[in-house]
């Protein structure tokens, strides 16, 4: 899975009276969809959930899974057919090509040809040059590919391949979220490669939660950039300083993002963005386009979404590191 970076802060004491009631702080956590997933929820009880969590990473992975050869996805990449997809593949679906269509195509979950190709991927890494890629540009586009009323995927070529990597992480820890609402939680953080869904407070220390930032350029000595309070939203952050291969024979770095416009990978003067939504599978898809753009554009579209808010790390002209806010993250740094 692509690997981004946000860490999570907590400070948690067990058993500690809130008024009248008292709170357990409950932990679940492990590996999970090639990375780590970290849940805190405080009840007034010890439960465990781990068997519940298992079963939706399980789901998840039999759904949109490109490295688990018999999933949905892997069978569809592979020209079947007959694949009738579950809930959560239509609902993956149906966000990316919101998505797709509100950054104009910056992103588009067909690039699985190209994530194969670039060696980022389960499938077998090509030796490029723009001819090459230009031809596998061909193989890349949402608007080729569409949900049918039978719950089956039809594709204009039959080498379009899919890769949900970059928004089925956030999708997951929706589907995390709505497991602990089902069992009346009210008060949860749960985290997934870096990834954050929370709702309410953390009522032992008496506050909101508290998230942190990595630095993108300090990211290995475990520096942050800010500390953010959230209540009742998902943050999800995408960045290229961490995944990335050099190739053994020209010693040339390729980052993990790529440009579905030009079919190459994006070494840009974006850093890192960060991006907050009331779910964490738009965040997540976001996050993604707006490394795959230049900060304009990414402007542009922000100013035209509502309740979709962000933090852009980039280097400027000068090469100095500048940022950029929307006022919706702003307005959570201040005093």
């Amino acid at each position: 899975m692509r690997t981004i970076f946000l860490v999570f802060l907590i400070m948690l004491q067990i058993g500690c009276k809130q008024g009248t009631e008292s709170y357990v702080r409950n932990t679940h956590s492990g590996p999970a969809l090639g990375t780590s997933y970290n849940i805190i929820f405080l009840e007034n009880r010890e439960l465990n959930l781990k068997r519940e969590i298992d079963s939706v990473f399980d789901a998840v992975n039999k759904s949109m899974s490109t490295y688990i050869k018999d999933s949905d996805i892997s069978r569809i990449n592979d020209g079947d057919t007959t694949v009738v997809v579950d809930q959560m593949f239509r609902e993956v679906f149906e966000l990316s090509n919101t998505v797709y269509n509100k950054t104009e195509g910056y992103f588009d979950p067909t690039v699985g040809v190209l994530v194969n190709a670039w060696g980022f991927g389960p499938g077998e890494q090509l030796s490029l040059d723009k001819a090459r890629v230009d031809s596998l540009l061909n193989y890349v586009g949402f608007h080729k590919v569409q949900l049918t009323s039978h719950n089956k995927i039809k594709k204009e070529l039959a080498g379009i391949r899919f890769d949900f990597n970059a928004i089925a992480k956030g999708y997951t820890l929706d589907r995390l979220a709505v497991l602990l609402d089902r069992q009346e939680i009210d008060n949860y953080l749960v985290e997934l490669g870096g990834e954050v869904v929370t709702k309410g407070e953390n009522k032992i220390k008496g506050k909101m939660w508290t998230v942190g930032i990595e630095d993108p350029q300090n990211a290995q000595m475990g520096a942050l950039k800010i500390t953010i309070p959230l209540k009742n939203r998902a943050l999800a952050s995408s960045g290229n300083y961490r995944k990335f291969r050099i190739d053994s024979i020209s010693g040339e770095k390729y980052v993990h993002t790529i440009d579905p416009k030009n079919g190459f990978t994006k070494n840009s003067k974006i850093l890192g963005a960060n991006v907050l939504a009331d779910n964490c599978a738009l965040a997540d898809a976001y996050a993604t386009a707006f490394m795959a753009m230049d900060l304009e554009t990414s402007k542009t579209i922000l100013y035209g979404l509502k309740d979709i808010d962000a933090y852009i790390i980039y280097l400027g002209e000068d090469g100095e590191t500048k940022e950029f806010m929307t006022q919706g993250f702003k307005s959570l740094l201040s005093p």
